[in-house]
């Protein structure tokens, strides 16, 4: 898929891992196969073939061929894929924003933002979500209407660990069973993805920004979502979890007033255009009165 970095410069391209996908979800017959696919034990196998040390023979091949830098991790060999997906970013390697008044990504992806309507809803493309569908909870979702939606869209060639955007307090995680479809684009245009994927969610109680909702949402061949901690203090810049293989996303939900998206990435996101973001990066700030 196409996506726009932070100088403006278009990357990506409608590569055979797209037009295969869109291959699948623009046909009956491919639906068909999706719907084995997407099962949650389809997941367990891929993950249990995927942590075998045969498949840590397709490693080298995948670094080379996504021009992945191993010297910036803790390790440079790895006993299955699943290993090296899983891998860990030296701590000198993490630039992360300090600024407390300054909104950071919590992961390396491909974001979108989308504003929360009065009834609670917020469009992904061709699709409309309900928040209170999406978190299982009428009562939560009614405290962000007016908010901002962050769709951070991590694929098979971004780092899979993830932070706190800010010092807080995080509450009790819940969690949703559901299915595992992909997070690429070309599925949002025939199934609700957000509403069927299996995810889990906590509210962090943050210094600067309110109470932010914090989703990671399991995708195509994700097994496991990790995460660290619970009904806890957390730091800006702590590792929250990671996700074990597969492309996945994190949505962050903000209440009405709290931040200020950065403009480039408002502005791309109402072109339909995903904005490439690093781990730590700014992309917005604390909302105040005269923002």
């Amino acid at each position: 898929m196409k996506y726009m970095d932070r100088t403006g410069a278009i990357q990506g391209s409608d590569d055979i891992q797209d037009r295969f996908l869109k291959g699948l979800y623009s046909n009956v017959i491919g639906r068909f196969f999706i719907s084995l696919l997407i099962r949650p034990c389809v997941s367990k196998v891929g993950g249990r073939l995927l942590s075998t040390k045969l498949s840590g023979k397709i490693v080298p091949s995948f670094c080379k061929s996504n021009h992945i830098d191993l010297s910036i991790y803790d390790k440079q060999e790895f006993d299955s894929y699943n290993d090296f997906f899983t891998r860990k970013l030296l701590e000198d390697k993490q630039e992360i924003d300090y600024n407390p008044t300054h909104l950071v990504s919590p992961c390396y992806s491909k974001l979108s933002v989308y504003p929360i309507a009065k009834n609670m809803s917020f469009k992904v493309k061709n699709t409309r979500y309900t928040l209170a569908r999406l978190l299982r909870s009428k009562k939560l979702a009614s405290k962000y209407e007016g908010g901002v939606v962050c769709i951070f869209r991590l694929t098979v060639d971004d780092y899979h660990r993830y932070m706190y955007i800010d010092d807080g307090y995080q509450t009790q995680e819940r969690k949703i069973k559901g299915v595992f479809h992909t997070v690429n684009p070309v599925a949002n245009d025939v199934y609700p993805i957000y509403k069927e994927n299996t995810r889990a969610y906590s509210v962090l109680q943050s210094k600067n920004f309110g109470n932010v909702i914090m989703m990671e949402v399991g995708a195509l061949l994700v097994g496991k979502i990790r995460n660290h901690h619970c009904c806890c203090n957390v730091k800006r810049g702590e590792e929250k979890g990671y996700f074990e293989f597969g492309g996945s996303s994190i949505i962050l939900i903000f209440q009405k007033d709290k931040i200020k998206m950065d403009k480039d990435i408002w502005n791309n996101s109402i072109n339909g255009i995903e904005t490439k973001i690093g781990m730590g990066e700014k992309i917005g700030e604390k909302f105040t009165i005269n923002s």
